[in-house]
This record gives structure tokens, sequence and C-alpha cells, in this order.
């Protein structure tokens, strides 16, 4: 509330307890525990999203890391026509890498000595730099601002995920025993290029039509054979 956000979506909390809730907020912010959503699932609360910021304390590996600022400039850009979620893990284990193939983008807040923080210094830091950063996005002439057309849905881009990930599979380009590994790369690649609304419809159209005459090319061939 103090940043400017007022829309709350929590995901398969252990034991919420609205009274203790309303109880450590404040009267002004108690508005956001009203218009609060729980979603049983990760995939069900991002659905509506078209951007995905996550937090990660941890490195290495497939996590490509950008800092707070860094990302905040970019969001600023893209909230006029886009949904963004900014998305924190558990405080005790935070996101796990099956959870971070649903983010466009993964903020590292840095650190000296210790990586771990708090949930909510988490929280404050992030959502402070997307304030002045939107605030900047603002007060910037018309024609300077920098606007980012309608994005594709987490849930547009999931189906879409998960027709290449059978093409690719039955082609052998990655493991079919472990294709989310191999496809993590493909997300991150193609979170670079920020497909819009409407283009997952092109890609998966592409992949059937591939698939098709592949299809076709093979009853030739057993046609050809007899």
């Amino acid at each position: 509330m103090n940043m400017g956000l007022d829309q709350l979506v929590v995901v398969a909390p252990d034991d919420f307890d609205r009274t203790r809730a309303e109880k450590t907020a404040t009267h002004s912010a108690a508005s956001i525990l009203d218009r609060m959503e729980i979603c049983s699932t990760l995939s069900q609360a991002l659905a509506p999203f078209e951007y995905v910021v996550g937090t990660t304390a941890r490195l290495g590996g497939q996590r490509l890391v950008e800092s707070p600022r860094t990302v905040a400039l970019r969001v600023a850009t893209l909230c006029e026509n886009n949904r963004v979620a900014l998305l924190f893990g558990p405080e005790d284990r935070g996101l796990t890498n099956g959870e971070i193939c649903f983010c466009h983008a993964l903020i590292n807040i840095p650190t000296l000595g210790f990586s771990s923080l708090n949930l909510a210094q988490a929280v404050v830091i992030v959502c402070y730099e997307l304030l002045v950063a939107v605030e900047h996005q603002q007060g910037l002439p018309l024609e300077k601002k920098q606007v980012v057309p309608r994005l594709a849905t987490v849930s547009e881009l999931e189906i879409m995920y998960q027709r290449l990930s059978l093409v690719l599979a039955e082609i052998g380009y990655v493991n079919p025993e472990n294709p989310d590994f191999w496809l993590n790369r493909v997300r991150q690649f193609l979170s670079r290029i920020k497909i819009q609304a409407g283009e997952t419809g092109i890609v998966k159209g592409v992949i059937d039509r591939i698939v098709a005459y592949g299809e076709s090319r093979y009853q030739r061939g057993q046609t050809e054979k007899k």
C-alpha cells in the first residue's frame, strides 16, 4: 500500500488466518485484504498476467538475474498495456526451478555477506524500485515515453510451450525424460523477445504445419515402399 500496489494474490497458503491478517494490517490497508485473491496453484494465479517478475536469492544455473532497478525500469514501460505480477516465493525456501519457469525476468537484490532477506524486506525494496520507475515514466513527455503493446498472457504462453515441448520431444531435440530442463532455454529466449498478444497462435500454427508436413512425408514414404 505504501508503494501504490493494491492487488494481492496468495497461492496455496498453509494456514491463512484472516483475523490475524486484519490485526497486523493498518486501517488504510484493509482494502487490500478485501480484494485479495487466494489461488490453489501458481499457474492459476499467474494465468491472466502478461509479464511475471520473479525474485531469487539463489544464483547460478539457469537463473539469469538482474537488479531490481533494471527490471523496474522495464516494467514501467509495460504497465500501461500489460498486467505485471511480482512473484515472491515462501520465506523459508524461495521459488523452485519449476516456479521460475513462469517468469519473464528474475530479480536478485544485491547484498553483502549474507544473501537471504526477510520476505517483507524483499517486497518493499522491489515495490519501491517499481514505484520510482513508474513515477519517472509518467513524468516523461509523451514523445519520450516507451509504451509496450499488450503481450501474450501466461495462460496463452503455457499452451504454446506445452505444444512446443511435445513436438521437440517427438523429434528428439529435447530429452523426453526431462523436457522441461531443455525447454527452459527456449523459454528464456522467447521471454527476451516479448511475444505479443495473438503471436502465440502464429507459433502454434507453424508447429502444426511442420508436424502435418512431416506426417504427410512419412505417409508418402510408406506408400512408395508398398
